[in-house]
């Protein structure tokens, strides 16, 4: 899209070296063209004025507002001349909601001069609270009536009646931006259109030169929807042909078909299973089954509520590898989900796991674990088992990528959780066999439709959506320990039925507890001061006082393996009453008996992190019970997300919840490769149709021409909307 000369021209020849500077050091703009596709966030009416009421806290915010009342005062100061220092209090309203200015010491002379009641202007700063009112201290403005009196070019001349709000910082105020792209607008002639002309012409898109000049210089809020209509395409549809490209290209690569036989290991471990599959459960499985048995790898993303039994589904496709002669590898983010896979994989299968062991099954396989702690001796004994084929499952964390780690026959790679995994990890792995074996990637982290189609469009997608028989519904409540803090009190007297009726509890904390101080009040959130609570703290306090007599223990990620292995082992046992923990328990952690979860500070998680965590309770016969313990007050948007929590166990609904209330770039792009995301003004719930015919747009069109031959300004694209981090994530998936 901007791989044209004048596009490609870098910002320090057109603008100077020294905006130039803060353009790449502030917003990551280097070119001509970055600057042209840095759109406005919304835009002003002239003579109107910006709602003030619901500025966000601790943002950068560029509002347009009127002085209703400029006050001087001055003040005692050891630092200012002859004592004394002067304030400028500067009162901007919007007819509805009002804000206060601050200016301070020689900050106070020109606005002193220029803010006169009545005066219309652009103000830009961070918004902060000081005696319970919002403020900005210190802003930059941009006078909208008449000419600044230092001369600066008036923001007349380059805007028309709505004025661009654009995506700011500290140092590059919105109105800044907006003269720099009125520099360069004469630039987008040059743009190389990536959509196919019959594809523009069918739904009636503006070009592109006309959509970039009236995204930046609408005439009209019509002007601001066709550009809008015209560039979220154009980032939907490029995306897609990479994506499609790489299924493509896959579906080019040689594997080795994996059938299981007809009466072999699947077969004997099916018939040993006290329960039936779920419906969702054997659909999947023939989904999978059928990717198995074609000469070109499975790419398969596999998604499930929590508890809905994913990893049976994973297992039953390891051993239909094993079965066909090959190994599966599961590939686990940490070493308490390896543990917790190692153990329960090889609980389900009973004597299926002890192949060639005196007791063995005729069928079975070994199930070998492979961590990065274990002593030299068990490490061995396991890379041989590995190298020689002994091993059927391998489960581990990322040593399982060491270069020593050399696989038999590797015929299929389960990636549990693969959000938590760098591409490079999965890509090493990958290339462990013989062929490029099959990939399954498991989230139970539920991802709609639209994000998994964007984020994880080179996959095929399967979704098990129904709960196995026998899990019990949980009840979520928020405890708002500042209102109410007798709710605390109760919380724990809850706790402490559940384990004097034979169950057990867990308490999630933020943190750990011997982090220092400073570090911990860097974790405060939505200006909150308080410092995370910690396990060690909570764990000391609960064992002394309200769960005084149970037995406790705690658990998080900085304990040496073996303890870590340890504490799971008695907890799962039933030998510990409540286990205080970090987010480490958030996947994978199968302890039926476990009916109660209290998780501290809950404000603190996201809302598909507390659904994650939650989901660990409630797993056997006897109902489950969440509660999400915040002392934020209750009209504060961490209290709306906890509601949102509590209100529902829909991990779909919830996870659409989530992407409302975050930036697109959490989801999409930095969550998978550190790239800042590629996707301006596509919005993945509200554009799910744009989606949808853009995928099914670029799979045709890549199909017909893989090579793009006939559509060089695509090809252009590809290259210009594609960071090379991103474009790594999508080569290898």
């Amino acid at each position: 899209m901007d791989l044209v000369p004048a596009l490609r021209e870098p910002l320090k020849k057109v603008l100077g070296p020294a905006t130039a500077k803060v353009m790449a050091e502030n917003l990551g703009l280097h070119t001509v063209g970055d600057l042209l596709h840095h759109y406005p966030r919304r835009y002003e009416e002239r003579g109107q004025l910006t709602h003030l009421a619901d500025l966000p806290m601790d943002e950068h915010v560029t509002v347009v507002a009127q002085v209703a009342d400029a006050r001087l005062h001055s003040f005692a100061s050891s630092r200012a001349p002859r004592g004394k220092g002067q304030r400028l209090e500067v009162t901007i309203t919007d007819g509805s909601g009002r804000l206060q200015l601050v200016f301070f010491g020689n900050g106070v002379h020109k606005p002193h001069k220029e803010l006169l009641p009545g005066t219309r202007a652009m103000f830009s700063g961070k918004v902060s609270v000081f005696n319970r009112r919002l403020q900005l201290a210190h802003p930059a403005y941009e006078l909208l009536d008449k000419d600044a009196e230092d001369g600066d070019e008036a923001v007349e001349s380059w805007a028309g009646s709505l004025i661009p709000i654009y995506p700011a910082t500290a140092k590059l105020e919105s109105w800044k931006i907006g003269k720099a792209v009125q520099t360069v607008l004469p630039s987008v002639q040059e743009a190389v259109d990536p959509l196919p002309g019959s594809l523009r012409e069918g739904r009636g898109l503006v070009e592109l030169p006309e959509a970039l000049v009236k995204i930046h210089r609408p005439a009209t809020k019509a002007d601001i929807a066709d550009a809008r209509a015209r560039l979220k395409w154009d980032e939907a549809f490029v995306l897609q042909v990479a994506l499609a490209r790489r299924r493509y290209a896959d579906t080019q690569l040689p594997a080795v078909p994996r059938r299981p036989l007809a009466d072999g290991l699947l077969t004997a471990f099916d018939a040993r299973l006290p329960f039936t599959l779920t419906e969702g459960q054997q659909r999947v499985s023939a989904e999978i089954f059928n990717d198995l048995a074609t000469s070109h790898p499975m790419h398969r993303l596999l998604q499930g509520e929590v508890g809905s039994g994913k990893t049976m589904v994973a297992l039953r496709a390891m051993l239909a590898v094993v079965d066909a002669g090959g190994q599966a590898a599961m590939l686990a983010p940490t070493e308490v989900l390896a543990q917790q896979h190692h153990r329960s994989i090889t609980e389900m299968m009973g004597e299926l796991a002890e192949g060639g062991m005196l007791g063995g099954s005729e069928h079975g396989t070994k199930v070998v674990l492979l961590t990065g702690s274990m002593g030299a001796a068990a490490r061995r004994q396991a890379l041989l088992d590995i190298v020689t084929g002994e091993a059927g499952i391998v489960i581990g964390t990322h040593a399982l990528i060491e270069d020593k780690v050399q696989f038999h026959d590797l015929g299929l790679v389960v990636v549990d959780e693969q959000h938590r995994f760098g591409v490079e990890q999965r890509d090493a792995l990958r290339g462990k066999g013989k062929q490029p074996p099959h990939l399954l990637v498991m989230t139970a982290t539920p991802i709609p439709r639209t994000v998994a189609m964007t984020v994880f469009g080179d996959l095929e997608t399967s979704v098990l959506d129904q709960l196995p028989a026998g899990r019990s519904p949980i009840a979520t409540h928020v405890v708002p320990a500042a209102d109410k803090p007798h709710f605390l009190a109760r919380a724990w007297e809850r706790v402490r039925e559940e384990a004097e009726n034979g169950h057990q509890a867990y308490v999630v904390c933020p943190r750990i507890g011997d982090e220092d101080e400073s570090a911990a009040e860097k974790k405060a959130t939505e200006g909150d001061k308080r410092p995370p609570l910690a396990v060690l703290d909570i764990a000391d306090q609960l064992a002394r006082g309200p769960l005084q007599g149970l037995r406790v223990e705690v658990l998080h990620g900085r304990m040496h393996p073996d303890d870590k292995d340890a504490v799971m082992r008695r907890f799962a046992a039933g030998e510990t009453d409540v286990l205080v923990a970090t987010t480490v328990i958030e996947v994978g952690v199968n302890v039926p008996n476990a009916t109660a979860m209290v998780i501290m500070d809950a404000d603190r998680f996201g809302v598909s992190q507390l659904h994650q965590l939650r989901g660990r309770v409630g797993r056997g016969s006897a109902p489950g019970l969440c509660l999400l313990v915040s002392e934020m007050p209750e009209a504060s948007p961490a209290r709306q997300r906890l509601n949102a929590v509590a209100s529902t166990l829909d991990g779909f609904e919830l996870s659409r919840i989530d992407l409302e209330q975050r930036r697109e770039g959490d989801v999409l792009g930095q969550a998978q490769s550190g790239a800042r995301t590629s996707l301006r003004v596509l919005e993945v719930i509200e554009d799910e149709e744009i989606i949808t015919e853009a995928r099914e747009e670029a799979t045709a069109l890549v199909e017909a021409d893989p090579e793009l031959e006939r559509l060089p300004g695509l090809r252009t694209a590809l290259q210009a909307l594609l960071d090379e981090e991103r474009e790594q994530y999508l080569e290898k998936g």
